[in-house]
């Protein structure tokens, strides 16, 4: 085979695995992304034994420090007018978690309320941009 034959060859193998591969990585992007559910959501389809991402705004009066590091709260829908949900957390509590703030927790039916996988926390913070209120 002559040199030009297989830089030709090298460069249209070369093509295809690289469009192979974004065709991969834009795929698993898309299929990974799972939408979280409001507590709402989730207490009409939960089912014990599966994992669900669950975000909603922490209940004023319902957060508990309770022994060996576990966190008792209840999250509710972000809009307001739906229900609450009671969550049992074991782990790090991000610097941000407060009443009225926004969660997102990975968590799974347990009793009568949800236990929240150890690490999974993720508070979301009050955009900036919010309008001004007025005097």
């Amino acid at each position: 085979m002559n040199p030009g034959r297989k830089r030709q060859v090298r460069l249209v193998v070369s093509l295809t695995l690289a469009v192979l591969l974004a065709g991969g990585l834009i795929y698993t992007s898309f299929s990974a992304a799972d939408e979280a559910l409001t507590p709402t959501q989730l207490l009409a389809q939960a089912r014990p034994g599966t994992e669900y991402e669950l975000t909603g705004t922490v209940v004023s009066g319902s957060v508990r420090h309770l022994a060996n590091g576990v966190l008792d709260f209840r999250l509710a829908d972000r809009a307001g007018g739906g229900r609450s949900v009671p969550v049992r957390y074991t782990g790090a509590v991000p610097d941000p978690f407060r009443v009225g703030r926004e969660l997102i927790v990975t968590v799974s039916k347990g009793g009568a309320g949800f236990v929240a996988q150890s690490g999974s926390m993720v508070t979301k913070c009050p955009s900036k941009y919010s309008p001004a209120k007025s005097a």
